[in-house]
């Protein structure tokens, strides 16, 4: 734990100092100490920060540690820019050391309340129906958002969009940034079907993606290439599961940006976490 602690703050500090954003000399507590505690709450609190607040002021990490309602203001300050910058950061890191080139898509249900209380929750209230997702591997409806992840095929997340729960895949898909090497290959799942797309992907950039096909496809795929894509998902579903250890079951927030700043912290706390795996 006192390893991943310390690699919190040490890359959110210098992220913070090579884009040139510095404190003022007053404040109590600086930006790298609150973005660090934040992400210590996603990654061992289930995203609870009250509980990650007093470990790290108990524990003697942070002894100037703020209250409660500071905490929460300053966190809320920070500008998402930055929170996506440091992604990226990590995301460019994690693609340098991808050798295989081989890269996954896949979704991700984050869920704000329980089915029998989506007409009781206030969130995303202007367009709900949007916001109602179907999870096929279960067999069930989800009320919130989804997660369009593009991971390398060890599962460090490199591309991430949240999108409202009936967004399909394939929508989500498109819009990542694909920010990808020349030569990659993007495996994906049936969900992901569409031959225009492939066409257009595999003739007119530097990447190939590759869809698993359905069992009645006009495109049958070669036995060997079905057999490298079973293989990569599997890896990755294997980070998939790790990634919902860094979740409750819903999550607890009173505002939509609430919402989204959590689901943020827990895919870039593992993000990190991957950093601190490969060094162990």
């Amino acid at each position: 734990m006192q390893t991943e602690i310390t690699t919190f703050f040490v890359i959110c500090d210098d992220y913070l100092k090579g884009m040139k954003l510095r404190d003022d000399e007053q404040v109590e507590m600086t930006t790298a100490e609150v973005m660090t505690t934040a992400l210590v709450s996603a990654r061992f609190f289930k995203n609870c920060l009250e509980p990650a607040r007093k470990f790290m002021k108990e524990e003697g990490y942070i002894p100037k540690m703020l209250s409660e309602s500071r905490l929460n203001r300053r966190l809320h300050k920070i500008r998402e820019g930055v929170w996506l910058g440091l992604f990226h950061a990590l995301a460019s890191v994690h693609k340098q050391f991808n050798d295989s080139l081989e890269y996954v898509v896949d979704s991700f249900p984050i869920a704000v309340c329980d089915n029998y209380r989506i007409k009781r929750c206030r969130l995303y209230r202007s367009n709900s129906k949007a916001y109602r997702g179907y999870i096929a591997s279960k067999h069930r409806f989800f009320y919130g958002l989804r997660a369009h992840v593009l991971v390398t095929a060890t599962g460090e997340p490199v591309d991430l969009v949240l999108a409202p729960g009936s967004v399909a895949d394939l929508v989500g898909f498109k819009r990542l940034q694909l920010d990808l090497p020349d030569g990659a290959t993007i495996y994906a799942d049936k969900a992901y079907t569409e031959y225009v797309c492939e066409d257009v992907m595999n003739e007119d950039t530097a990447i190939s993606l590759v869809v698993l096909r359905k069992k009645n496809s006009t495109r049958p795929m070669d036995g060997c290439l079905r057999y490298i894509c079973h293989h990569v998902r599997k890896r990755v579903e294997t980070s998939f599961s790790r990634v919902s250890d860094f979740f409750s079951k819903r999550i607890y927030a009173i505002t939509a940006r609430g919402v989204e700043l959590k689901t943020f912290m827990a895919f870039l706390a593992f993000s990190v976490n991957a950093f601190c795996r490969a060094d162990g």
